[in-house]
């Protein structure tokens, strides 16, 4: 089998420290492809300016990280609390992007359960996201649930397989709402290659970064590092019929040794070379 292309892509998670004017200028010069945007790193008053600059440096946008994406508060996103108060921003970020958001995923969490109520969480999700898919229509745009692992289960999230995530998106039935695969947090499901080639076209965006036990909320290691069998996994999202952007996404907060007080365009070349070796591995092995 022949080793098909790819496009490589780098979260500004990843580079936290670094300023979105810095982020843009240095991917670019790095050999990145596309960008997810995190809201957190746009200024209201240079936006419009900022946004042009991922067109400029020959940059595309792969995913977008809102400031508020949980419809639950969560930890990281605790405020506000009221559920249409908090689908009220997410829609507002998508407006924030314009003409932008054609066809770019918008990563969304549940949050975490009330009082451990996840059936609640559920409920108040199918009906919730059929608002928040509907109103992303209007832009084009795209709304991608994100199963997170279970490390940050009543932390983050309701939803911590595949399967849930899939369960979720076939409930709110809308062609523009689908998932965001990050395989740090699923890599450990049960029957993963199968659930990942049963996504089919609802993959809306993948995320890498490697694992080892975790030391912290944000302790994830760059891409071919750690004990994700990458190689197989690469090969069950493309046999999905998935074509989008590899977006490298790591946290590395609360830990001694944390990659944001390092050499950050080290960390992207380590990744991009981790990617590369595991994505000629997946396709060796199925030649």
């Amino acid at each position: 089998m022949t080793t098909p292309p790819y496009r490589f892509g780098i979260s500004e998670f990843t580079t936290w420290p670094w300023s979105f004017d810095q982020d843009v200028e240095r991917y670019a010069r790095l050999g990145v492809d596309t960008i997810e945007v995190c809201e957190f790193k746009l200024d209201d008053k240079n936006i419009d300016r900022q946004l042009r600059l991922i067109a400029q440096h020959g940059l595309a946008i792969s995913s977008v990280q809102p400031s508020i994406r949980t419809l639950f508060p969560s930890q990281s996103q605790p405020e506000p609390k009221d559920l249409g108060e908090r689908m009220s921003l997410f829609g507002q970020t998508i407006e924030r992007f314009g003409a932008m958001a054609v066809d770019v995923p918008f990563v969304t969490n549940t949050g975490i359960p009330p009082n451990g109520n996840i059936q609640e969480v559920l409920d108040t999700a199918k009906r919730a996201y059929r608002t928040v898919a509907d109103a992303a229509a209007q832009y084009g745009a795209l709304v991608a649930l994100e199963p997170l692992n279970s490390a940050i289960m009543n932390v983050e999230s309701a939803i911590w397989t595949l399967h849930q995530g899939m369960n979720l998106v076939e409930a709110v039935d809308r062609p523009n709402f689908g998932l965001c695969l990050d395989l740090w947090n699923v890599w450990q499901n049960a029957n993963i290659v199968e659930a990942i080639r049963a996504t089919g076209d609802r993959t809306f965006i993948v995320q890498l970064s490697d694992w080892r036990t975790p030391r912290s909320y944000q302790d994830r290691l760059i891409v071919g590092q750690g004990e994700i069998p990458l190689p197989r996994l690469l090969r069950a999202i493309h046999e999905s019929s998935y074509r989008g952007p590899y977006v490298v996404e790591i946290f590395s907060g609360d830990v001694p040794d944390s990659l944001w007080k390092g050499d950050l365009s080290a960390v992207i070349r380590a990744s991009h070379d981790g990617l590369e070796a595991a994505w000629r591995e997946a396709f060796a092995s199925a030649s």
